[in-house]
């Protein structure tokens, strides 16, 4: 018998992460880890684990802890998902719209949903996650008190779904990330589209970026996403993640990290995966 392949997200079960999880992996074996922390040292820690992380969301933007965790365990990246959001409000069962007086959720979620949040005079008190949010009204039984969590959260902890879709922009979606400790690049194949993500540190001289995003210019190599954060317990180093739209094995892509290498202390391969076709369906 095939052994199932091992996957392992941060939050409660019910949580997106968990159910991008499912849609990647609909048969794997699920773990649910408390911290980000603790997912990324699992999947560091054992090499059959990998772990699904989002990144970045289409209405908020990047997910904290991110910038920390990505050079701190340098995992490298096999895959990304986009995963549709839609926000539920979730209440305990026989309760209605009029009982709710109070919403709870991760920050993010009820960011995303302020506009329904106002108009319906809620009271939000931000939690860990929406899972979690979801376990702790279904624990509690308050009929004053609701959730906004997915669909998956509700049929797991037995709620009811007092109104679906309150996040307030439609096509909000989240971009996941699959991370394990091996890298796994996919052979080059000129159809293909492909994304290569880097994590560098500057070296400390006048025009360091300008001068190490040239080799890109030069070379026809387009950069679609370019992010800065403060090395820990520090105010004057950065370091910048960048993901890429070509492969590692591509001629140009060669040069221009070759040139991006003369300007930078530390210069990490994250990882080389194909790009998720959602990218490109609006093009």
């Amino acid at each position: 018998m095939e052994e199932k392949i091992k996957v392992a997200f941060q939050g409660d079960k019910g949580a997106y992460s968990h159910l991008a999880c499912l849609e990647i992996f609909p048969n794997a074996d699920v773990r649910a880890c408390k911290t980000f922390d603790q997912t990324f040292k699992l999947a560091k820690e054992n090499s059959k684990y990998k772990i699904v992380i989002p990144i970045t969301n289409s209405s908020t933007g990047s997910i904290a802890d991110m910038h920390y965790l990505l050079p701190k365990y340098k995992l490298q990246i096999h895959a990304e998902h986009f995963q549709k959001v839609s926000h539920n409000l979730l209440g305990i069962k026989g309760s209605n719209m009029k009982d709710i007086k109070i919403v709870r959720s991760h920050a993010q979620a009820l960011s995303q949903a302020q506009r329904f949040i106002s108009d319906n005079k809620l009271t939000p008190i931000i939690s860990a996650d929406t899972a979690g949010s979801a376990k702790f009204i279904s624990e509690k039984k308050d009929k004053s008190e609701s959730a906004i969590a997915s669909e998956l959260a509700a049929k797991i902890y037995n709620l009811e779904i007092l109104k679906s879709n309150v996040e307030d922009e439609t096509g909000n979606v989240t971009r996941f990330l699959v991370m394990g400790k091996d890298a796994k690049h996919p052979e080059y194949l000129k159809n293909k589209k492909y994304i290569t993500s880097c994590i560098f540190k500057l070296k400390s001289i006048p025009a360091a970026l300008y001068k190490a995003l040239g080799g890109f210019a030069t070379n026809s190599v387009n950069l679609c996403k370019l992010e800065s954060f403060a090395v820990k317990n520090t105010f004057d180093q950065v370091q910048f993640y960048i993901e890429i739209e070509s492969h590692i094995e591509d001629s140009s892509l060669q040069k221009a990290l070759e040139e991006l290498g003369f300007h930078t202390q530390q210069l990490d391969i994250l990882g080389v995966y194909e790009a998720a076709q959602f990218r490109f369906k609006n093009k």
